[in-house]
Parts: structure tokens; sequence; C-alpha cells
């Protein structure tokens, strides 16, 4: 927790520190078509690994992601934590219902976003993940689907020495309908923290009153 912690609050360092990450995967390729094409593209991926190795990678790339994070009551954590979130590309689109109008606004003008889909979303539907059911936003797979953009997990797996990682852009999800898109980010992401359990940094209650 400490080491995630202290890479994102020194995002401007860590972004530069290209020898740490190796970016590979048929995602990587599938952005950079969308880009070429002047479309946009969202990122998935959860709270797994070093998720800020992700958009270092597309920066390594030349491209830029933006992000969609929830802003904390804490003043002090959230001054510290949205000036590295920053660091990693813009714009920061805070949830609800001006950063949903923002973030729509950067898809459509072709923009990159990246989002964090293990977060309980309340206003969800119960789908399977890693075994149970939970509240999961629809969102991502909505917009995927709305505005033609591919919808491609990636993760920033920590190696075994623990500062470098192996960033891995999975193939686009397929269009289908946003329950069975999401779904399979569901079964993504469940597969990866299987496989990896302890790099799943998650202290709250993830399936508590579904």
């Amino acid at each position: 927790m400490g080491r995630t912690l202290f890479e994102i609050y020194h995002d401007a360092e860590f972004q530069t520190q290209h020898h740490k990450f190796n970016g590979f995967g048929p995602g990587l390729a599938a952005l950079k078509d969308a880009q070429a094409q002047g479309k946009g593209a969202i990122i998935v991926s959860g709270h797994f690994g070093q998720w800020e190795a992700v958009r270092a990678v597309i920066k390594m790339h030349g491209l830029e992601s933006g992000a969609v994070y929830r802003p904390n009551k804490n003043r002090h954590y959230e001054r510290r934590i949205r000036t590295g979130i920053e660091a990693g590309g813009k714009p920061i689109l805070a949830t609800g219902r001006v950063g949903t109008r923002a973030l729509v606004r950067h898809l459509r003008e072709g923009g990159i976003v990246s989002i964090l889909l293990d977060e309980k979303y309340a206003d969800g539907i119960r789908l399977p993940f890693l075994g149970h059911d939970a509240l999961t936003s629809l969102s991502a797979a909505q917009l995927a689907l709305k505005y033609d953009l591919p919808m491609i997990p990636a993760y920033g797996i920590r190696t075994s020495e623990g500062d470098s990682f192996q960033v891995e852009f999975e193939a686009p999800i397929q269009h289908t309908d946003a329950t069975t898109m999401t779904r399979a980010f569901n079964d993504s992401l469940s597969a990866r923290i299987m496989a990896n359990p302890e790099q799943w940094y998650w202290m709250l209650r993830r399936w508590g009153n579904v």
C-alpha cells in the first residue's frame, strides 16, 4: 500500500522512469489505431498492481490518457492524490454529473480516458466478480457502444523485484451489449487478481449489501 501511494504521490517522476515499464499486448496496437483514426478510447482497469503504470506506457507512446477519479473528503489526502493523478495525464474527471459531461466531450473529441471499474457502484447492476455478485457500473461499456470506441482492459503488473512493471493491454472487449461487455471485464480482472492476489489494492466492502 505504501509503495503504491508513494508512486502516485510522486507520479510526475514515476512517469519518466521508462526503464521500469514493459508495455505490450494487442490492446496497445488497437489504441494506436483508434488514435490514428481520430477516435477516442476507453482503458479499463482496477486497483491492481500499479494502475498508473498503464498511463505511463501510454505516454511513452506519445499519447495521453485522462482519468476518472472519486474525490476524497480528506482535503490533505485529496490535494496530494489529485496532484499525482494529474501528473499521469489530463483531463482528470471527478465522478458525478459535471465530470460525466466533461468525459463525454473528451471522448467525442478523440481523447483517451482510463477508468478503474472495481469500485462498488450503488446504481450499478449485480455482476459476478471473483465468484460473487457485485454492484458494477455499466458506464464504460455504454460509452464505448454509444460512441463506437474500443474498450481495452490494461494492467500494470508489479514484477517480483517490486519496482518494475509488465503492462499488458489486452485485446479490446468485443462490442455486444453493456452488460455482457462489463461482465467480460469483470472476468478479466478476476483472472488477474486470482493470479496475483497480493497485488489487488482494495480495502473497502466490494460486495457489502449487494
